[in-house]
Parts: C-alpha cells; sequence; structure tokens
C-alpha cells in the first residue's frame, strides 16, 4: 500500500529513531532495495534530470519519484542520496543518488575521469544507506557508465568484519533495467580484486604470516587451471639463490620467509614477454632493531600492501581472461627484533652482488624487493613494475591524493597515468636524479646504504634511487603506496580501513597492454 506522501519522504538527516519508525515489519522483510540516479542541472536551479533506468522507473510508478523528488527539499547534490518507501511493491526502498553534471568527462587539474568518480561516489551511498536498513539484495543503476556503477556499490558495501560476532547483513547486488551486462562484470571483477587487497591488508598479522598469504592466493588461482601457476617458494630456495638481502629482514622472525611466485599464461603467444609485477611482502613490520614506536604499529599489518595489490592483480587478470602474460613476485616475511635480528651496520650481500650497508633495519623493504628485482629480471620481462608502501615521506609529500610513481621509461609513465585516469586511483611522477643515486652510493662499509647520506631528505627519493640499483630493464616503475595505503574519508566510495589501491589502476594498466601491442 503507498503510504502518505509525507511519511514516505526520509531524508537521510532524520534520525535512525524516526528511520525506523516509518519502516513498516513488512518492508523490513522484504530487504529489497534499488539505486537509481539523477543528475544535477546546474544552469536550472531545482530542476531534475532522471538517467535512464530511473526515466523508466518513474513511468512504471505514473510519476510518483519525480513527483516525490520536487517536494523533498532542495535539488540533490552529488554524492547525496535520499530514500523513498513503497513508491514500488518490488522495491520497498528506494534510494535516489546525486549525480554531477550530464556533460561531466576526464578532468585535467584533477587528473580522472569526473564522470566515473561521481557515478561510484554515488552508488556507493546508495548502496551503504539501503544496507543500514538491512536490505540485502539492491538492484543498482547503471547510471551511464555500469563498469563505475558496479565498481560503487562492490567497494562501498566491503567491510572486514570476519572476526567479529556480530555482522553486518551481507548484500548482494546485480545490475537494474537494461545496465549493460559485460561492462557491469568487468566492474565487479575489477572491485572484487581490490576487496581481495583490502581483505589481506586489514586482516590482523597472526592470521595473514607469509604462509596464510601464499595460501590465501594459491586458492583465490586454484580455479584458473593451467593458464595460473603458483610457486611458493621456501626459504632453503631463497638461501639457493643468494637472496641476501631478502634473507636480512626474516632472519629476525620466527615465521618463516616465504617468495611467492605467480605465473599467468594468458597470452596464445606463450613466447611474449611477460609483464613483470613485483610487490613488497611485509606481514608485519615492526621495525626490527630500529624499532617503530608504538603508536599507530598495529597498522604495519598492512605493509604487505604492495604484495597484496599485486598479487590481486593477478588473480583479477585471470578473472578476466587477459590475453597477456603476468608474472607476480612476492617476497614475504615478518621484519622483527630478536636476538638473530640484523643489526645496524650490518653488511648483507643481494643476489647481484652488492654488498649493502644496514644502517636502519626498518628501513627493510627495499631489501626485500632488490633480491625479488634481481630476480625478476630472469625472465626477461617486457617491463617491471614493482610496488610497495615504502616510505613514510611518500606520505609527507602526496597524502592520500595520489601514489607516487618513480620510473626511467617515459612510455611506462603514460601507460600508468592513462589508467589511472580511468580507473580514478591516480598516479604522480615523482624525479630520479643522480643527485638521489649519489646519496645512497656514499657508504662506508659497502656498495650502498640502505637509509642514504641525509635520510630525513627526500626519502622517497632515496628509497626509488636505492631500488634502481638493482635494475637493468629499460622499462622499470617503483610505485609507492604508503600515503594511499589506508582511507579515512578522502575517498567517498571506500570505508574507513585499508583501501587495496591501487589494484585496479593496475588491473587497466595490464588490461591497456594486453589489448593495445
Amino acid at each position: 500500500m503507498f503510504l502518505m506522501r509525507r511519511a514516505v519522504l526520509l531524508p537521510l538527516t532524520w534520525t535512525n529513531s524516526c528511520r525506523t519508525f516509518c519502516v513498516s515489519k513488512s518492508l523490513q522483510m522484504e530487504r529489497k532495495g534499488l539505486v537509481l540516479g539523477v543528475f544535477e542541472k546546474k544552469e536550472k536551479e531545482g530542476s531534475l534530470h532522471l538517467t535512464e533506468a530511473a526515466e523508466g522507473f518513474d513511468r512504471k510508478v505514473s510519476g510518483k519519484l519525480s513527483e516525490l523528488l520536487k517536494i523533498s527539499g532542495p535539488s540533490l547534490k552529488k554524492g547525496k542520496s535520499r530514500v523513498f518507501y513503497g513508491v514500488h511493491k518490488d522495491f520497498p526502498c528506494v534510494a535516489v543518488v546525486g549525480l554531477d553534471e550530464v556533460t561531466a568527462g576526464v578532468c585535467g587539474a584533477e587528473n580522472w575521469d569526473c564522470a566515473k568518480e561521481n557515478i561510484r561516489a554515488a552508488v556507493s551511498a546508495g548502496c551503504r544507506v539501503l544496507q543500514d536498513l538491512d536490505v540485502n539484495h539492491v538492484e543498482v543503476d547503471g547510471c551511464g557508465d555500469p563498469q563505475a556503477a558496479a565498481e560503487g556499490a562492490l567497494l562501498g558495501l566491503f567491510q572486514y568484519d570476519q572476526l567479529k560476532s556480530k555482522k553486518k547483513p551481507k548484500v548482494t547486488v546485480q545490475p537494474h533495467a537494461s545496465a549493460e551486462l559485460t561492462a557491469w562484470e568487468k566492474g565487479v571483477l575489477y572491485a572484487e580484486g581490490q576487496n581481495l587487497a583490502r581483505l589481506l591488508m586489514e586482516a590482523p598479522a597472526n592470521h595473514i604470516t607469509p604462509t596464510a598469504f601464499a595460501k590465501t592466493i594459491e586458492e583465490r588461482l586454484a580455479q584458473y587451471g593451467d593458464r595460473v601457476l603458483v610457486h611458493k617458494r621456501s626459504q632453503a630456495w631463497i638461501e639457493e639463490q643468494g637472496m641476501g638481502a631478502f634473507l636480512s629482514v626474516s632472519k629476525g622472525s620466527e615465521e618463516p620467509p616465504v617468495f611467492l611466485e605467480l605465473h599467468y599464461n594468458g597470452s596464445p603467444d606463450s613466447a611474449q614477454a611477460p609483464l613483470l609485477l613485483v610487490g613488497k611482502g611485509i606481514t608485519f613490520d615492526s621495525g626490527g632493531i630500529s624499532l617503530k614506536p608504538s603508536a599507530s604499529m598495529d597498522m604495519m599489518r598492512a605493509d604487505m600492501g604492495g604484495a597484496a595489490t599485486v598479487c590481486s592483480t593477478v588473480v583479477t587478470a585471470a578473472a578476466l581472461k587477459l590475453p597477456v602474460n603476468i608474472i607476480g613476485l612476492a617476497p614475504l616475511c615478518e621484519n622483527m627484533p630478536s636476538g638473530k635480528a640484523t643489526k645496524p651496520g650490518d653488511v648483507v650481500t643481494a643476489k647481484n652482488g652488492k654488498t649493502i650497508q644496514v644502517d636502519n633495519t626498518d628501513a627493510e623493504g627495499r631489501l626485500i624487493l632488490a633480491d625479488a628485482l634481481c630476480y625478476a629480471h630472469t625472465f626477461n620481462p617486457k617491463a617491471v613494475v614493482n610496488v610497495a608502501t615504502l616510505t613514510g615521506a611518500m606520505d609527507v609529500a602526496l597524502g592520500s591524493a595520489a601514489t607516487g610513481v618513480f620510473t626511467n621509461s617515459d612510455w611506462l609513465w603514460e601507460q600508468l597515468h592513462k589508467a589511472s585516469i580511468v580507473t580514478g586511483d591516480r598516479v604522480w611522477r615523482m624525479p630520479l636524479f643522480q643527485h638521489y643515486t649519489r646519496q645512497v652510493t656514499d657508504s662506508q662499509l659497502a656498495d650502498l646504504n640502505n637509509i642514504g647520506k641525509y635520510s630525513r631528505s627526500g626519502g622517497a627519493c632515496t628509497a626509488a634511487a636505492f631500488l634502481r640499483e638493482f635494475v637493468t630493464s629499460p622499462h622499470w616503475a617503483h610505485l609507492d603506496i604508503a600515503g594511499v595505503m589506508s582511507n579515512k574519508d578522502e575517498i567517498p566510495y571506500l570505508k574507513k580501513g585499508m583501501s587495496g589501491r591501487p589494484t585496479r589502476t593496475l588491473v587497466e594498466f595490464a588490461a591497456a597492454l594486453a589489448h593495445n601491442k
């Protein structure tokens, strides 16, 4: 039965008690909702422009939706939402979300596609509101870009509550009306890839050890059969490879290290040079003997964010059946203090024979990546991209706005930049001057120093310069993701917690590489 008009309208600024009062028990039992979009038309204050799906729904309900929108107050701003009840018998709850102007597109100043970002944010807001109303199935308006809508829905609904006794209801989503299914399903896979990275990064370090991390990824890839090969390399193998830098970090922990090696063979040409992705996999970083302050040390369970995003990219590439060969490498270990741990001033030898003076054991990520990068080159890759929560200096420089990219290749930078505009998960190029190289090669005891001559100045840049000493590929990029590791409220379609960034950008980059040879 259609309720009285004033009772039907429930602006989201009302209290929870008022909202609960207005939703009947029968509506709660249905637990089915719909998210529809409406564009903001700034040239005419208060005017409405419904999306195609919203217009179709409005016709079904004899114009009730547009009538309710007109009487509900000021025009709906982008990213905001309103919920209406009893409008249609199949959808007890309908969330209408505000989109930007119809003409919104790529913005050079922001370095992203405004239309896609607005859709992600708006759809996410609508889905979350319905989730709070205990809705367990939501149909989503494609809003003109079903991929972006699917990403917004699934990214917005993600929550890590695996270890809680009381959980929020799980919400299933599907496209509404005539949304293009291929684009929608692509968006689902992109979002699920990022959510896998978030799941790994959010989990406590005693649940995601190096061994558990490798097992989780192996299980996710098992369904793809012969197209995927997984090697979980043991400590004995790591020692045989002469990876002294990696071993110097792992030796302080009781947890054994694992070198995870993933091969996705998606190209019909088996001889095609692979894309090499390398991710830092410190499953917990105490700082080692150079112990971190206790405040916020719990966040260091996500110091394997590089490995999480790289491995999730491989999983997503397999799910998308991308016609490209990808090899993912993840050196996994803990960085812990103990009687066996590396001490400041120790000298270790990397796989390529270079010696490293370890003056700060908390600069450990570059050590494990050094050996992984040496190993990566044995596959004669088309390009090498490493990803790491490497330096607090990157967080200081860019914050959560973008991933810092250091690269020796203009071509590779252009490909990553184009991908980030599509995904909205931005990248920003940083310098690789010889100025920084001189600071890491000026070492008293060895070929290199792991913190550089001036440890506080240009820390992200000297870390990148250090990694460059282990690179021979003409197409290499280092992505420092320390600033984008977590989300507070900066990205509206990601809840507070670990972000899983920039998984979608890596997937989009790999997809473009596959289809634009």
